[in-house]
């Protein structure tokens, strides 16, 4: 079966109370910390969650300054991370010091448009160490 995306009622905000009620223990722990973690000075983003109605479902849009760094979206077991490069990107993110399993799914997605998605599905603080790299990396992007 399909994974289920949640948070799909525009009337309740995705607060902290409802993300630990609608993913276990680890799964909310791991969001929590990589939350904290992209949000302290050292990293310095910015977190916006907004209902879409296009997809309908509330989304976490993570920025820094006017540039978004990745999306957010809560699903029944995990919470998926998005990033979206261009094709002038790809040597650069072979280089990074991430799972080659990461890199052999990316290079294999096809794009949407121009822009190519790397995304990542995170259950546990395990997989945070790749996550954070990719999101220095996007982050430094000129």
């Amino acid at each position: 079966m399909e994974a289920q995306m949640l948070l799909r009622d525009p009337e309740v905000f995705p607060s902290e109370e409802i993300l630990s009620k609608e993913l276990d223990v680890r799964v909310y722990s791991t969001l929590a910390s990589f939350t904290s973690t992209i949000t302290s000075p050292e990293y310095g983003l910015e977190t916006e969650w907004r209902y879409y109605n296009d997809g309908k479902a509330w989304l976490c849009k993570v920025t820094h300054k006017k540039k978004t760094i990745l999306w957010l979206s809560i699903w029944e077991g995990f919470f998926k991370v998005s990033f979206y490069f261009t094709e002038k990107h790809l040597e650069a993110i072979d280089t990074l010091e991430i799972s080659e399993t990461i890199k052999q799914a990316f290079m294999q997605t096809k794009p949407i448009g121009r822009l190519i998605p790397m995304i990542f599905d995170i259950t546990d603080n395990e997989q945070l160490q790749d996550l954070l790299t990719v999101v220095r990396f996007k982050k430094n992007l000129k």
